[in-house]
């Protein structure tokens, strides 16, 4: 097990220890019941981090809908990052990025029966969706663990493997949003993005540093890929991933790191060029001009572009993409691959939504 030391600013940690001090009085008022919180009738489910970057919150939800959603009705309500819109926020077959976030609408689009919806105050939207005439049985709160003005009845924080918790700072020096004992308020804690070659004394040295407690479950997972698909509808078929050994690939991503994506590829093909924009970028017309100079000038027939399916969201509904650009671009999924223990992960699960559904449906009577 290899991964590079956590790069620290040690120069800016006297305005960690700051953001420290405000993170604990926000917390201690929370927990003093200075600020309040509030509860809901129906199971609600947070899956958040303690930092920031990308740790596969959105992959891991849609985990989640996956099996919650052969029995019950499963809501999902972020904030919707980065949207152009305001308040509450539901999805319909015709949202946008614009209306929703990228994440949402990709979730929209992979799972239309599922409600999701988005707003930054998490009480009134969950309000909002409990109010719906097909309201869900179930909701998934997607990066809300910070947001404390709505008490979960089950938390799940994600760690990014390439990046320890535990070797981390607060920010601005480091990356950390809360102390590494924030860990303790999770019922659940899942090690993301981890390597294929993960050995069992790997798993030793991570359980063993991460400490968790014995009310917590800790989980290993990994991002499997499972083909490519046309961003556009009718421009081609899907492809399965050996079939990029004989092509030339434009690489454009607009998330947080690419290097996972990079490394997968380039199992396949060692003809990568990459393009690579800030996290949740919105693509502008200078933009799409750049991608397609620089995929035309690539010297041969055989070329494709792609992109994340997050990028895809946002790429969708641009008018100046050319038919060329748009039968050649391509769109590489990416779904949760547990490493261990799935089955007890999914039983927990079911237990939690099963258990509080009826611990409520008895309060209320």
């Amino acid at each position: 097990m290899k991964t590079k030391p956590v790069h620290i600013n040690k120069w800016l940690l006297p305005f960690s220890w700051l953001y420290g001090l405000v993170v604990y009085i926000r917390n201690k008022f929370f927990d003093l019941g200075i600020l309040k919180h509030e509860e809901f009738d129906v199971p609600v489910i947070c899956i958040g981090n303690i930092t920031v970057g990308g740790t596969g919150k959105t992959p891991h939800t849609e985990y989640l809908i996956s099996i919650l959603q052969k029995k019950y009705r499963v809501g999902v309500l972020s904030r919707g990052y980065k949207r152009k819109s305001s308040g509450f926020v539901l999805a319909t077959s015709q949202s946008t990025s614009n209306d929703l976030g990228d994440e949402s609408l990709q979730i929209k689009r992979k799972f239309p029966q599922t409600i999701v919806a988005v707003d930054g105050n998490r009480r009134r939207g969950i309000r909002r969706m409990l109010a719906l005439d097909d309201a869900p049985e179930i909701i998934l709160l997607d990066d809300a663990f910070q947001h404390r003005y709505v008490k979960p009845s089950y938390t799940i924080i994600l760690s990014d493997f390439n990046r320890p918790v535990y070797e981390d700072s607060l920010l601005p020096a480091g990356r950390l949003r809360e102390p590494a004992s924030a860990l303790k308020n999770a019922n659940m804690i899942v090690i993301t993005k981890c390597t294929d070659d993960l050995q069992p004394i790997d798993f030793r040295i991570i359980s063993h540093d991460i400490n968790a407690f014995p009310y917590q479950e800790l989980y290993f997972t990994t991002f499997a890929y499972k083909g490519l698909y046309p961003v556009f509808d009718g421009s081609g078929d899907k492809l399965p991933l050996d079939s990029l050994e004989d092509k030339h690939v434009l690489l454009v991503t607009g998330i947080a790191s690419p290097k996972m994506l990079i490394k997968k590829l380039s199992e396949y093909t060692d003809r990568i060029d990459t393009i690579s924009y800030p996290d949740h970028y919105s693509f502008k017309n200078k933009d799409i001009k750049h991608i397609t100079n620089k995929f035309n000038n690539i010297p041969s027939d055989n070329k494709i572009i792609l992109v994340t399916e997050k990028d895809a969201t946002r790429l969708l509904f641009r008018e100046d993409i050319s038919d060329d650009i748009k039968n050649s671009l391509y769109y590489l999924p990416i779904e949760v691959a547990f490493m261990d223990k799935e089955d007890n992960f999914k039983e927990k699960i079911y237990k939690h939504v099963r258990e509080n559904s009826r611990n409520r449906n008895i309060y209320k009577k």
